[in-house]
């Protein structure tokens, strides 16, 4: 298993780019399994599915210099900064697994991580919460994708994120909340830091995870750098793709940005 510590915190949609060239250089055989982890200056990050304008709040987004940015993976609305740690599992799998395997297998990697911090459990098969002063609260939340037997699963941890730009950028529906009986999304979610009581350093969270998914793989882990395919792709993929507003904004479809690229 390859582990990859590869961050570009001060240009989101270049880091973004690059996952989905890892993803396409996996789907290819030309790396092996991997393990990201990284993380973003502050930026608002869209399901692939949803429209931009819809969930987010342009006028806090503005005010603040909030990247916007989508990604390649469903799922709902995000926000992240550099005191939230973002992680990426991209393997080759069974045939057929689907999105069970997704979430009863990949999954378990990150919630056996954060079993050795909290009291830890899965909700709505894609939120991952945590015990904070007897009440459940949402440390993280994943989103994936899969073709064939490659899978890709990626998400958030909340460890020291800034919960009031996080609250005043994203759009949650009031019935979301009310489902809940809260009335807004700070209160939805909580830092790790805050649930535990104590602040957790990153390299604790990193070497758990580390040994986690290769347990759970049974694949020695093997620290790495990208490689130069990956930083090509991903700057093509940048140019033509992730920093323009039709994929941030627009919602064109990925096979529209295909016709951009150099064959």
């Amino acid at each position: 298993m390859r582990v990859l510590i590869y961050e570009i915190p001060g240009n989101p949609h270049l880091s973004m780019a690059f996952e989905e060239a890892m993803w396409r250089e996996l789907q290819k055989g030309n790396v092996p399994n991997t393990l990201r982890i990284w993380r973003h200056r502050s930026v608002a990050i869209v399901g692939y599915f949803q429209l931009a304008e819809e969930e987010l709040n342009f006028e806090k987004i503005r005010e603040h210099k909030v990247d916007v940015l989508r990604r390649i993976t469903g799922g709902g609305a995000v926000y992240q900064d550099l005191g939230c740690l973002v992680w990426t599992i991209a393997v080759k799998g069974p045939k057929g697994g689907g999105i069970n395997y997704i979430y009863d297998f990949l999954l378990k990697g990150f919630v056996d991580t954060l079993k050795n911090f909290a009291k830890v459990k899965v909700e709505n098969v894609n939120d991952v919460v945590v015990q904070h002063n007897g009440n459940e609260r949402k440390v993280s939340g994943t989103s994936a994708t899969f073709r064939d037997d490659y899978y890709l699963l990626h998400g958030t941890l909340l460890v020291d994120t800034d919960l009031q730009m996080l609250s005043s950028v994203l759009k949650v529906p009031k019935i979301k909340l009310s489902d809940k009986g809260i009335s807004e999304v700070k209160y939805r979610v909580t830092n790790l830091n805050d649930a535990i009581g104590r602040k957790v350093n990153f390299d604790e969270i990193i070497d758990a995870m580390v040994q986690s998914y290769s347990k759970l793989l049974g694949e020695k882990a093997v620290y790495d750098i990208p490689t130069k395919n990956e930083l090509d792709l991903a700057e093509e993929l940048y140019k033509i793709k992730f920093s323009t507003p039709e994929w941030n904004l627009l919602r064109f479809p990925s096979s529209y940005f295909e016709k951009f690229r150099k064959h």
